[in-house]
């Protein structure tokens, strides 16, 4: 009998076997703006497909594939799954992923619309359709009894996890469990060693109350990337500021500060009713050779990020994706995607 090997979380620049997007319709909060949004999720489609297979969930499938014929895209890396949705966040409402064992181990936490504030019951339910339709083929983990998003998590592929408490300690999540009860859980589930657990940065207008995918994310040789902001006019100063002390504070597991490098804060971008949006250089998303991450046409800034990004991901394609509409409704481009892993076996 072969001896079953410890489950680990693999970083985001683990190979790939695809990426899930789920598709913006007009039950959605998209409605209002969908063609718009949909010409940016074509271009992550297209950027995606070139390169690994893409999974497309949406309840009108076979109106989204007429569409990404007509495209760039290579339609024949993409599968499509019909499944109602509530909304496009398949960061938060996908599987988590652990490897180590014969086969990927599927993770189903609940997703409960960012502590209850939209509604998120079909969005809750993709991943038991997709796991029963055989789409993804591994163990499935019914991890159900805690709330988490993939969004609020990063995993070095090591055996640290770096997180936010205002984020996972915020209302309608996982009331009355404690820090401690959580971080025990977290480890258990994920199967990591430590947490780290950042205290500050959550950019105004966020509606998930601080994921750490829009602040600080994990690179390779134990590098952070960072949102840094050096304007003290800047309502977010002070808080990003907070964050990158608390960020020069960690250590890796062997005791050693780590690398850190600071991304460009967008210049500010509001909506029509001048309510400031949660633009992020760190909302990046790593695939097989490349790393897609968002601008925002601010040519300056945009090309700063693209290089720093560079700087950390040696070898990687840099790809920009417009992502001015994701923002509008308080999202990015990691938000809207969930790698999967290929099995290490």
């Amino acid at each position: 009998m072969e001896q079953r090997r410890e489950l680990y979380l693999p970083a985001e620049w683990h190979k790939q076997q695809m990426v899930q997007l789920t598709w913006p319709h007009e039950k959605s909060d998209w409605a209002y703006m969908l063609d718009e949004v949909v010409r940016c999720f074509t271009d992550i489609a297209i950027a995606i497909s070139r390169r690994e297979r893409l999974l497309i969930v949406a309840p009108n499938v076979d109106e989204v594939r007429k569409h990404l014929q007509t495209t760039a895209a290579n339609i024949q890396n993409i599968k499509f799954f019909s499944c109602n949705t509530n909304d496009t966040w398949a960061r938060d409402h996908a599987f988590i992923t652990v490897l180590g064992d014969n086969v990927p181990h599927y993770l189903d936490f609940e997703f409960n619309g960012w502590g209850r504030k939209f509604a998120a019951e079909l969005d809750n339910a993709i991943n038991n359709k997709l796991y029963d339709a055989g789409i993804v083929q591994g163990e499935y983990e019914d991890c159900l009894s805690l709330v988490l998003e993939g969004g609020s998590i990063e995993s070095d592929g090591k055996g640290t996890l770096l997180t936010t408490s205002q984020c996972l300690l915020a209302p309608h999540r996982n009331q009355p469990l404690t820090q401690e009860q959580i971080e025990k859980r977290l480890k258990d589930m994920l199967h990591v060693k430590r947490v780290l657990w950042l205290d500050h940065g959550n950019l105004i207008g966020d509606d998930t109350d601080g994921h750490i995918d829009t602040i600080a994310r994990f690179a390779p040789n134990d590098t952070i990337l960072f949102v840094q902001c050096n304007n003290q006019n800047d309502e977010q100063f002070a808080d990003l500021q907070a964050m990158e002390a608390q960020l020069s504070l960690f250590r890796t597991e062997d005791g050693k500060p780590y690398n850190l490098l600071p991304l460009p804060s967008p210049d500010p971008i509001f909506d029509e009713d001048g309510e400031r949006l949660p633009a992020t250089y760190a909302n990046f998303l790593v695939i097989n050779g490349a790393v897609l991450y968002p601008t925002y046409s601010q040519p300056e800034n945009d090309r700063k990020a693209g290089e720093i990004i560079k700087s950390a991901f040696p070898g990687y394609e840099i790809v920009g994706i417009d992502c001015r509409a994701l923002i509008k409704q308080h999202g990015s481009l990691h938000c809207v995607t969930m790698q999967y892993p290929t099995n290490d076996r």
